[in-house]
């Protein structure tokens, strides 16, 4: 349900706003900063995890590549900076998805570009971004209960995904989840990735809120699809759902500090 019905609402309702030059100028540069991340993900990958066996090699390039940015960013984002950081945060998951489904799911299996256009093709929440696009440049507009509809289910993503995500840290082994090989990557995907991507947008004089909303979505912790296709794969599911876990639970002290840095350095 959230993420076809509640999580789509969410990213529709943030393009109800008035359509200005500077923010479409703004989001053509969140769309590029988020496109050049993802290839800063790819390159990562291919000499940080080198020293590991292949099934958590893979697991770890996987989790750097997709994290959850989609699932738990966009409420994240949207407390920090409201309905702008949404818009931006819905942007920013586009060349996510886009990566999930190609170079992401090619590190369990090889699938052929039929199968990668179709996943793309029925994503609800990229058929959201489509939607609220046009709904940004359409001069009808949603009567009222419409309206009241979609920004009152678009409000229940925040209290629901965390409610899924304790269920996902529920059911985790308490004695076998701290393990250094977890804690490298929760440093490396929490810390050290946001730092770096806000350190060359700042030094562009990129649109504080932009850079904000980049960089927590680059802040994110392991997605949970880590664990899922790791299990349908044959791969190492018990470490993908340490992942999540250690670098979930992690990021319930990194993210509100960044989010304080980040309000602050946006001056709101």
């Amino acid at each position: 349900m959230v993420i076809y019905i509640f999580l789509p609402c969410n990213i529709f309702a943030s393009f109800a706003s008035s359509l200005t030059v500077d923010l479409l100028k703004q989001c053509g540069i969140v769309l590029i900063a988020a496109f050049a991340a993802q290839g800063f993900y790819l390159i990562l990958n291919k000499f940080l995890y080198n020293r590991f066996p292949l099934e958590r090699r893979i697991v770890m390039q996987y989790a750097t590549t997709c994290n959850n940015a989609g699932f738990m960013g966009l409420p994240v984002i949207e407390s920090v900076f409201g309905g702008l950081g949404t818009l931006y945060g819905a942007i920013v998951i586009i060349p996510m998805r886009i990566v999930m489904w190609t170079a992401g799911l090619s590190l369990f299996t090889k699938t052929n570009k039929k199968d990668q256009l179709k996943r793309l093709a029925t994503h609800p929440c990229i058929w959201a971004v489509i939607l609220g696009f046009a709904y940004l440049f359409s001069p009808v507009k949603l009567p009222d209960f419409l309206n009241g509809t979609v920004t009152m289910l678009s409000r229940c993503v925040t209290p629901l995904s965390m409610i899924i995500v304790g269920g996902i840290l529920s059911e985790v082994d308490m004695k076998t989840v701290f393990e250094w090989p977890v804690f490298y990557y929760s440093a490396l995907r929490l810390i050290a990735i946001p730092a770096i991507i806000f350190g060359v947008m700042a030094l562009l004089g990129v649109d504080p809120v932009a850079t904000g909303s980049v960089v927590l979505s680059a802040a994110m912790p392991a997605a949970t699809t880590t664990a899922m296709l790791a299990q349908q794969y044959g791969r190492d599911s018990a470490f993908a759902s340490k992942l999540i876990f250690v670098s979930t639970l992690i990021s319930l002290v990194t993210l509100p500090l960044l989010g304080a840095f980040l309000k602050h350095y946006a001056g709101i």
